[in-house]
């Protein structure tokens, strides 16, 4: 077990993560946003259907395509001397400082604590049905794992294969994909703690409910 205290301390001391909006394709630059100091919104709605902040426009051969923000934050800098140029795809065009909520400073922590089982391709995974029946109706954190146990169903170019876990004994504490979307290879799927860990897990949960204080 990590020392939960020195981690949330480290987090505290930079309670933020430097988000960089990039260019998604080729096309000339025209700022929205303008202002560093501005606030900016990610996206919103049910499903996230509602696009974030506009924060810039790219025009190329006449099309004009939107850039939003896809974080909630504050903007820290703007590349001005690109207004009005032709940029390639990836060229950086804006910072933006995003404040760590409760939710993502627990995800950090959880990631560093737990042991993560990766993804080994690029592909869909599920739970094998008896395990999915488990998870769906008494939740993952009911569900033990041991090593060579066969866990998930692996579906790619319409192929399906089993894959066992492979790592220590314990329980599933979090799940990180979804069913029906593709996982990329080297992506958590499963966070698994030891049962004499979870008091302890408890803890960290707790204690960043409590303590942590989210930006406005």
């Amino acid at each position: 077990m990590l020392n939960i205290t020195e981690m949330l301390d480290q987090i505290k001391a930079s309670p933020f993560e430097e988000i960089v909006v990039r260019a998604p394709h080729t096309g000339v630059v025209e700022f929205v946003q303008n202002k560093t100091g501005a606030k900016v919104a990610g996206p919103s709605g049910t499903w996230k259907e509602k696009p974030g902040t506009l924060l810039a426009r790219l025009t190329r051969e006449g099309n004009v395509k939107p850039i939003h923000s896809f974080q909630k934050g504050v903007v820290e800098r703007i590349e001005h001397a690109l207004a009005g140029k032709f940029v390639q795809a990836g060229t950086p065009l804006m910072h933006i400082r995003h404040f760590l909520s409760k939710d993502e400073v627990l995800d950090k922590l959880l990631r560093k604590t737990l042991f993560l089982f990766l993804a080994p391709e690029r592909a869909k995974y599920f739970f094998v049905p008896d395990v999915d029946i488990k998870v769906k109706s008494k939740g993952c954190q009911t569900v033990e794992v041991r090593s060579g146990q066969e866990l998930f169903i692996v579906s790619r170019m319409k192929r399906e294969s089993q894959l066992n876990y492979t790592g220590p004994e314990g329980i599933i504490y979090a799940v990180y994909f979804e069913t029906n979307q593709n996982v990329e290879a080297g992506a958590a799927l499963i966070g698994v703690c030891a049962k004499e860990q979870l008091p302890a897990i408890q803890d960290v949960v707790s204690r960043v409910q409590g303590e942590w204080v989210e930006e406005e």
